[in-house]
């Protein structure tokens, strides 16, 4: 039987839905479209473009600082994604257990998530020159200090947030199971790999989409890092379209051409990994 709140909203479900509906399409979809169009165009205002066809994006793919920047983007974001959801793991593990003080050390764990990514990469910037001095370098020395610098910041940013979303998950796996498996005589290891681990797959999958998805759209903390130094071999593909665009004089079709082509490299990626993972999850 239907119940009097479940009629009223099978009844004005539209009203409801509106809201977020017309939020989602103004800002969202409209400037979405938008910006495909003025990726065909040249343009220094939205009410000055000039249809040029697919020329920004050949100027975009003939650019080897966007290849550059993409490349060091997709390592970035293969490494931090590993890190980040094996400590996660690791420590979402040892804090499900009786021990004490397990809810202050969650709280300390994802505290370094609520921190804005601008205070967050000036924070780092002045931690790693502090230890670098000793060496004669800066964070800024190579490509390769800033790509590990950013790593570091981005795994103590977001080891917290996806510990959270693993805790959750952990306190949800059936104990009977668990409990079978140590009566047969499963190791800790066959424990973990063939029980635990199949049945966590749901949050595997939540948090693995979240650590790509962060890895790729990186751009604060990047900028007040290293802000692509030395000459943008540091430089994050976030930071390669924001140069493009507004550092450039001329190449505003160019920047939004490769936003659009990193829109799409994101989607794909996206997608790919969550099919993959989404296919190895199990029920109890």
């Amino acid at each position: 039987m239907i119940s009097m709140a479940g009629k009223t909203i099978s009844r004005w479900w539209a009203l409801f839905v509106l809201p977020t509906f017309v939020a989602f399409v103004i800002g969202f979809v409209i400037p979405f479209i938008l910006g495909i169009w003025l990726s065909l165009c040249r343009f220094t205002t939205i009410a000055e473009a000039n249809f040029i066809g697919t020329k920004n994006y050949a100027a975009a793919i003939s650019d080897p600082e966007f290849w550059h920047a993409l490349w060091y983007t997709a390592l970035f974001t293969v490494v931090t994604t590993v890190i980040v959801n094996v400590c996660a793991f690791a420590i979402a593990s040892l804090l499900t257990k009786a021990i004490r003080g397990a809810n202050l050390f969650r709280s300390i764990f994802f505290m370094p998530n609520l921190i804005g990514g601008i205070v967050l990469g000036y924070i780092w910037m002045l931690l790693l020159n502090g230890v670098l001095q000793h060496w004669g370098k800066s964070i800024t020395f190579s490509g390769t200090y800033g790509f590990w610098g950013m790593v570091l910041l981005m795994c103590w940013q977001q080891i917290g947030y996806m510990m959270i979303i693993y805790i959750a998950g952990l306190q949800t796996l059936p104990g009977d199971v668990i409990e079978a498996a140590s009566v047969d005589g499963a190791s800790g290891a066959q424990t973990l790999f063939h029980i635990t681990i199949p049945l966590m797959m749901p949050s595997i999958t939540v948090c693995t989409f979240l650590s790509i998805t962060n890895g790729f759209k990186m751009f604060d903390q990047n900028l007040a890092l290293t802000n692509g130094a030395p000459s943008n071999s540091s430089e994050l593909v976030a930071l390669n379209i924001y140069r493009t665009f507004y550092g450039r004089a001329g190449f505003e079709g160019a920047g939004q051409a490769k936003a659009v082509i990193f829109f799409v490299i994101v989607a794909l990626v996206a997608i790919l990994q969550n099919r993959l993972t989404a296919r190895k999850e199990v029920t109890a």
